[in-house]
């Protein structure tokens, strides 16, 4: 388990992320047009997984805006924003944005995903949701950057992503 904070209140996650050096777990989850996705849709690409509470929050919402604006212009990577919320709420948010470079994955019918990466909260208001974490992905899967946020309400370390996927 990971203890994180929401708004400085100890919550906890069932897990914690992989490791760094690891191969990403397999996943599958649900896209904008309801169909499922997973990593082998994206066959040699770097991949940033955004993994998120709810893009219906500030600061979700600020990490995902950063990180279509930072890493949308690299041609060999994709974001894959991840979050509990419906496709369709998802979908409008980044449409209203025009959020090109992001592609939205929901866990709504698969809570598989947040148990196996270790990212479901536990406890407390937001339990069931995901926490706020980044993985890079090389081409090949493997895990290059793992972060665990602390503070729920708190943005990633954008610098610490855009490095390790420079290097990935």
């Amino acid at each position: 388990m990971a203890t994180i904070t929401f708004k400085g209140n100890p919550i906890q996650t069932c897990g914690s992320l992989p490791a760094v050096g690891g191969q990403a777990p397999a996943f599958s989850l649900t896209g904008a047009d309801l169909q499922d996705v997973g990593l082998a849709a994206f066959p040699g690409k770097k991949k940033i997984l955004s993994i998120v509470p709810s893009l219906d929050t500030g600061i979700c919402a600020m990490s995902a805006v950063r990180f279509n604006k930072e890493v949308g212009a690299h041609g060999e990577t994709v974001i894959l924003n991840i979050s509990a919320d419906l496709p369709f709420a998802a979908k409008r948010f980044c449409d209203a944005e025009k959020l090109e470079h992001i592609t939205i994955l929901s866990s709504f019918r698969h809570p598989e995903f947040g148990q196996t990466y270790g990212v479901t909260i536990s406890e407390g208001p937001l339990a069931g949701l995901l926490s706020r974490a980044v993985l890079v992905l090389n081409a090949d899967n493997t895990i290059v950057y793992a972060e665990q946020v602390p503070e729920i309400a708190q943005e990633p370390n954008y610098e610490a992503v855009l490095a390790a996927l420079k290097n990935a």
